[in-house]
């Protein structure tokens, strides 16, 4: 059984284990960022798909990303209105950010703040977390912490008895091109990319 409490698991992670826990889309796999490859490992996942840089709060993401005072501005009245929320964006990347989370294009890193009580729990006491949807590279998402178990027996998994309260669908994700936003996948959110959001 890797079913384990909170506590746990928020030590595990911290330790540099992988572990499972529901957000508000579908269910994480996820790892500290210096630990990314554990999770393109156990997935089978390409080097050339990035993971998802997710934490608690915006603040705690500005640091893995850079750009212009302008381009910050923008940014942040984005995240100011889809965050927490179903929403990654993919920005240019600080030094700060281990290579291993986008193994290919180290100049950019998508991040999300998710909205669930319970990912914004761990979030909170891990710090940002390399995550990804947890299934096997190119399968359908696992929806419930059940399945994620029989499917990857050893990563840590949180005994949680609730429904997954997940829409089911991963994030919308949208790139910042250096001028405006480029919808790279339609998701849980639909992104009004109006001509505001734009230097």
């Amino acid at each position: 059984m890797t079913q384990v409490s909170l506590t746990n698991l928020i030590a595990g992670a911290r330790a540099g284990l992988l572990v499972s826990f529901p957000t508000d889309t579908v269910p994480a796999l996820a790892a500290i960022p210096e630990k990314a490859g554990l999770i393109f490992a156990v997935k089978q996942r390409s080097q050339d798909k990035p993971l998802i840089l997710m934490a608690a709060s915006a603040k705690d993401l500005w640091l893995y990303i850079k750009g212009s005072e302008d381009e910050y501005k923008v940014w942040q009245e984005v995240a100011d209105r889809y965050w927490p929320g179903g929403l990654t964006l993919v920005l240019p990347a600080s030094d700060r950010l281990p290579k291993v989370m986008n193994p290919i294009d180290h100049t950019t890193i998508g991040i999300r703040v998710p909205n669930s009580a319970i990912a914004q729990t761990i979030l909170a006491q891990t710090g940002p977390l390399a995550t990804t949807s947890a299934n096997f590279s190119g399968q359908p998402p696992l929806q419930t912490m059940a399945e994620i178990e029989v499917q990857f027996p050893k990563v840590l998994t949180l005994d949680y008895q609730s429904e997954i309260s997940g829409v089911g669908v991963p994030s919308t994700v949208a790139k910042w091109t250096g001028i405006n936003w480029q919808i790279l996948r339609q998701g849980a959110i639909k992104l009004d990319i109006s001509s505001d959001n734009q230097i």
